[in-house]
């Protein structure tokens, strides 16, 4: 078992930082994802690791050992690429032996262990196909095999599923997370993918212009995020510009104007009177309805505001409400399962009150 630890790790492209100070770390047999949209640096952070590419600053240490200095090669890494990248003219059977070939393992250990890989990826009977008789899935199966079966003492894998319809990525990352934990091999994961890395990983790093934003479990991360970045990469946030009115020491309750409009809140931080703040909702957390309920608002930190609504929009698994409040934006609201039908009578224009607890503050 292996244990991967990044130390203050940059690098740079003429004047501009890929990555800036970067620290992180695996633990033995956990699955990591690196989270972060486009460009943010997560891809080069992977290359550093593999040994594919040297940072201008920092270390690298697999257990005790820094292998800074090491090639890719010395490593021992098995590294899944986002384009498949098999060998066309090779069979499955070869494909995945194509490494042991290269170390001169012994004929009957290669058999033995491309066996056991086609048992782990379900392609058993695969074995003479050729890649182009896969399917996208199976092929990245093969792929992922051809990576494991040098038993590596690092799987690493750059975005795998990009190039995949939405179907089998659905169905290949919980493939990937069985394989990996069936292993028991240390993994980082890099995807731009919030609801693959929430599949997938143990833990989380949220990565963006080559700065870790947060690392965190992905409960962690949805329910305490540490800026609006992460809030509204994780998942949608509306964001509601503020100023601090009053801070109740004793109930950590924020009161703050947002135009016109008071909000509570729950403070998260040290927050002063007339500070400039951020007040982030998720939209599963609001709640519509076109009248005042006894049970809505209960909660010292409950907010509820009326408004009208502009939008109704059905998106498959929720129904995504959009209401005016007399703010920048309509605050949006999101409902799932049976309570959607509770709206089929609510059209754009009607009056609405929005209800909404405990939302989260940041600092501007």
């Amino acid at each position: 078992m292996v244990r991967v630890l990044v130390d203050g790790v940059s690098k740079k492209y003429g004047n501009t930082y890929a990555l800036r100070d970067v620290s992180m770390r695996a633990d033995d047999g956990a699955l990591v994802c690196i989270l972060g949209p486009s460009g943010s640096g997560k891809s080069t952070l992977l290359r550093i690791i593999a040994g594919l590419m040297r940072p201008d600053k920092g270390r690298v240490y697999f257990n005790d050992t820094d292998v800074v200095n090491l090639p890719a090669w010395e490593r021992n890494v098995g590294f899944v690429f986002q384009n498949v990248a098999l060998f066309p003219h090779l069979t499955v059977y070869e494909n995945i032996a194509f490494g042991l070939k290269l170390r001169k393992v012994s004929r009957s250990e290669v058999d033995r262990r491309v066996k056991e890989m086609l048992k782990l990826i379900k392609l058993e009977g695969y074995e003479r196909r050729k890649p182009r008789e896969l399917s996208g899935g199976e092929a990245q199966r093969v792929a992922i095999a051809r990576a494991l079966v040098i038993n590596p003492s690092v799987l690493l894998f750059d975005e795998p599923l990009g190039h995949l319809d939405a179907k089998l990525r659905e169905e290949l990352k919980f493939e990937i997370r069985r394989i990996v934990k069936e292993t028991g091999k240390t993994s980082l994961y890099v995807t731009h993918d919030q609801s693959e890395a929430f599949a997938i990983a143990d833990y989380i790093y949220v990565i963006n212009k080559g700065v870790i934003e947060q690392g965190g479990t992905p409960i962690e991360l949805y329910e305490s995020p540490k800026s609006p970045f992460v809030a509204e990469f994780i998942g949608s946030t509306n964001f509601l510009k503020g100023e601090v009115i009053e801070v109740d020491k004793a109930s950590n309750i924020v009161k703050a104007s947002v135009g016109s409009i008071e909000i509570h809140a729950l403070a998260r931080a040290d927050l002063r009177t007339g500070e400039s703040i951020l007040i982030g909702v998720r939209p599963e957390d609001v709640r519509v309805s076109k009248h005042i309920e006894e049970d809505l608002g209960k909660e010292p930190s409950a907010n509820i505001l009326a408004g009208r609504l502009v939008k109704k929009l059905f998106v498959g698994p929720y129904l995504r409400l959009e209401v005016d409040i007399g703010v920048e934006e309509p605050i949006k609201a999101d409902v799932y399962g049976d309570r959607r039908y509770e709206y089929l009578n609510i059209e754009p224009g009607d009056r609405v009150y929005v209800v909404f607890d405990k939302p989260i503050v940041f600092k501007r």
